[in-house]
């Protein structure tokens, strides 16, 4: 836990929890079937959907016919679900150490297919997972460490979960200009990744990537969707961290790069824009703002910006 007096310059009061914070902190009784129902519901909708990219990646795999190969898609929900709960245990464990009243992770089970529009690589059976911080986030380091701790940490699960599904991954030779199929975007960490694993590879080539290594890009698609700088995501705690006065404008800018990109590049990113400008680009002060960061977090928050750097992609589907 940071001690929140020791820091406080001479003459400044201390800094004892308001009594709207105190009683905003006080402990409630987690709702752990809740917690468990709604993980259980992912573990089976995720490995469906990885059934469906075995069977996708693997001729002979059909769990239409043969529902007892759902085992197949074992190696998938393990991986995504491992980065999911890096990701929130990241956040919960720093809130924690902040004496924030935060809940465990909730996991939100979705479709694993579409009936009659069978693409399983855009569809991993979760929307992802959350957590609940109840209390108030008091000054802005704790503000920087809850936001960058679950990106940051979840990252030290995807990077070796990527090195194994791409070594699993066949590559196969592909008219430069063939059609078909789902090409997925490469943000930067992704290039190194593939080069350090897999060595240059020409034109001609393409990865097959097996649901093990999908499982790892779509960790750098939740990390880099996190890091968006707007509103209240992890990325907005950051910028207002570091950038306080400018987190608005920062906000306003993304939405419209958003936007931009949405009109250029992939169409999914105009239903981002619309619904973060619905939640909110704004961000409420903590109540000490005043505090300054530390020479150590502004490093931490500029890695941050770095790692959203290295994961985001501008395309991150192109249905060739």
């Amino acid at each position: 836990m940071s001690d929140l007096t020791s820091d406080s310059p001479q003459g400044w009061p201390p800094l004892a929890e308001p009594v709207e914070a105190q009683a905003l902190s006080r402990p409630r009784p987690p709702r752990l079937l809740l917690h468990i129902a709604l993980f259980a519901a992912t573990v089976l909708t995720t490995t469906t959907a990885g059934a469906f990219m075995a069977g996708a990646f693997r001729s002979g795999v059909d769990i239409l016919l043969y529902p007892w190969q759902i085992y197949r898609g074992i190696p998938f929900a393990l991986s995504l679900l491992a980065i999911l709960t890096a990701h929130e245990m990241g956040h919960y464990f720093i809130a924690k150490g902040h004496r924030l009243n935060v809940t465990l992770p909730y996991y939100l089970p979705g479709p694993p297919f579409i009936p009659f529009a069978y693409i399983p690589p855009l569809l991993p059976g979760t929307f992802g997972a959350l957590i609940r911080i109840r209390s108030p986030i008091l000054d802005k380091r704790a503000l920087l460490d809850v936001g960058c701790s679950g990106p940051l940490i979840g990252l030290v699960l995807i990077v070796p979960v990527l090195v194994i599904g791409l070594l699993l991954s066949p590559v196969k030779e592909l008219p430069l200009h063939a059609h078909g199929g789902i090409e997925l975007g490469e943000p930067l960490l992704f290039q190194l990744v593939s080069r350090l694993t897999l060595g240059p590879l020409g034109p001609e080539q393409h990865v097959l990537l097996h649901p093990v290594g999908f499982a790892g890009w779509l960790g750098l698609l939740i990390t880099s969707l996190n890091l968006l700088p707007v509103g209240q995501l992890d990325g907005g705690h950051v910028m207002y961290a570091l950038f306080p006065g400018w987190h608005r404008r920062i906000s306003l800018a993304c939405v419209g790069a958003l936007v931009v990109f949405g009109v250029f590049t992939w169409q999914g990113w105009l239903l981002w824009a619309v619904v973060l400008t619905v939640l909110g680009t704004r961000h409420p002060p903590p109540y000490y703002d005043w505090i300054p960061l530390d020479r150590k977090r502004r490093v931490l928050g500029a890695l941050t910006i770095v790692v959203f750097l290295l994961t985001f992609t501008p395309m991150p589907f192109n249905l060739g």
